[in-house]
């Protein structure tokens, strides 16, 4: 009786301890994908920091440098885009006005797309708060611009900090490990590694392929807020299955104001840089590089956007291709050292083997 209750006792603290780390996780969601998205990007920029370190490059610097890359590069598309995209508006709007006794004017004088768009915007303009009643939604909008922004900076720290820190980690959990366990640990570790930095090297260079072809095309066939629609469409290929479909609605939408030709025109501009993505760029660029069924994306995205929401739907490929990794290599058994290594503007064994 005293070994019954005894095992009882330990089977109920495990439950319970369970149950508490579950929630526990749970409550830090926001925290794990952040810190998953920080491995991740560690993960794409690793080959190049340690392709400049092969040339006496320090590694700190090699961060630095990718950083300054990405800022410098929102920067550039910012002012690029920007000045365009005010004059495509104002264009299609026939004037933007510049106070609210021109906006009453130009609601009502206006017909068709240009009405809707103006009436919306007095109408926001109409329930925004005065006095002091617009401090609280500042404040609210304050801490949350202050949210998203300790929330990038979190991101791209521990990013940084995992390109070093990634080889003691591994060598740590290696190290609890038995020996028999280590080598497939470790070549399944990498492997994992591999494939997620070729999948963001991969999604970097679709999302500028899209944009700038599409971007191409809808300015050739007239489509308004051509720029806006074609950048919508490449960052929106970030989003697995719902992001190309949303950039056929908008575009399709956007036509359906002029004429169903234009329409139509841009509906198929969009289907045919997708049919040209799906057969020919994304073999070429991506291959296999996370091994996953068009069907096991569209049930993981759901899945994960259901359980966790918006935000979670851009890591759901990446960590279904962790999981398909794992189940290769633990139920069916395959030898991670024997996986073919995607190669997306650098080869990953070369670098494994640097």
């Amino acid at each position: 009786m005293k070994d019954t209750a005894r095992k009882a006792f330990v089977a109920a603290l495990i439950v319970v301890a369970v149950v508490a780390l579950a929630l526990a996780l749970w409550k830090l969601r926001i925290v794990i994908a952040l810190l998953f998205l920080a491995f991740i990007i560690a993960a794409a920029m690793r080959p190049s920091v340690e392709w400049l370190h092969r040339y006496r490059i320090p590694r700190g610097i090699g961060v630095l440098a990718h950083y300054a890359v990405l800022l410098g590069v929102i920067a550039l598309l910012l002012w690029a885009v920007v000045p365009r995209a005010i004059d495509q508006v104002d264009n299609a709007l026939g004037g933007i006005p510049t106070s609210s006794s021109e906006l009453q004017k130009e609601t009502k004088a206006s017909t068709g797309f240009k009405h809707e768009i103006l009436k919306r915007v007095q109408t926001g303009l109409d329930e925004l708060p005065a006095g002091k009643d617009i401090l609280d939604p500042a404040l609210s909008v304050t801490f949350t611009v202050f949210e998203v922004f300790l929330g990038i900076f979190f991101t791209l720290a521990c990013g940084a900090y995992w390109i070093f820190e990634r080889d003691r980690a591994e060598g740590l959990v290696l190290s609890m490990l038995p020996r028999e366990r280590r080598r497939v640990v470790r070549d399944t570790w990498n492997l994992i590694d591999m494939k997620l930095g070729a999948y963001v090297r991969g999604q970097l260079l679709l999302i500028f392929f899209v944009a700038s072809l599409l971007s191409l095309i809808f300015y050739l066939i007239g489509l308004p807020f051509w720029l806006l629609i074609a950048i919508f469409a490449g960052l929106v290929e970030i989003v697995p299955v719902i992001g190309p479909i949303a950039a056929g609605v908008v575009a399709i939408g956007v036509g359906l104001t002029q004429s169903w030709e234009l329409a139509l025109a841009a509906g198929l501009a969009v289907l045919g840089v997708r049919l040209l993505e799906d057969y020919v760029v994304i073999p070429r660029v991506l291959g296999h590089a996370v091994g996953l069924t068009p069907l096991t994306v569209l049930v993981s995205v759901t899945a994960i956007g259901i359980l966790f929401g918006g935000f979670a739907v851009l890591l759901a490929i990446p960590v279904a291709a962790v999981f398909a990794t794992l189940v290769d290599v633990i139920i069916r058994h395959r030898n991670p050292a024997d996986e073919d290594v995607p190669a997306v503007l650098f080869p990953a064994k070369e670098v494994e083997e640097g």
